[in-house]
């Protein structure tokens, strides 16, 4: 059975900051992207279909997704889902929750 998951910025940080190993998976395009990011690779949302493959060593680990405002990642992590992964948590307001936080 899948749980809804998901992860606050707040925990997410705290992760980073004691240099966690974490999959991340940034489904923004790719502009958003050089505006401002946090690491993490870089599949936008439209194409997370054709390129799902990249991510098939990863099915039983944790994958946090995020996008600007959480709701591209939602979908993706139920694309993910559906495609097998099991793990899989959307970063709760994204990217614009992370700069009001932290920026």
């Amino acid at each position: 059975m899948i749980k809804e998951m998901a992860i606050e910025v707040i925990e997410l940080k705290n992760r980073l900051d004691n240099n966690e190993s974490l999959n991340l998976l940034d489904v923004r395009e790719g502009f958003e992207v050089e505006e401002f990011n946090i690491g993490g690779k870089h599949i936008p949302l439209g194409e997370l279909p054709h390129k799902v493959s990249e991510l098939d060593n990863l099915k039983s680990e944790e994958i946090i997704v995020y996008c600007r405002s959480g709701n591209r990642s939602g979908q993706a992590k139920m694309f993910l889902q559906d495609a097998g992964f099991n793990n899989v948590k959307n970063l709760t307001g994204g990217m614009m929750a992370w700069q009001a936080n932290f920026e």
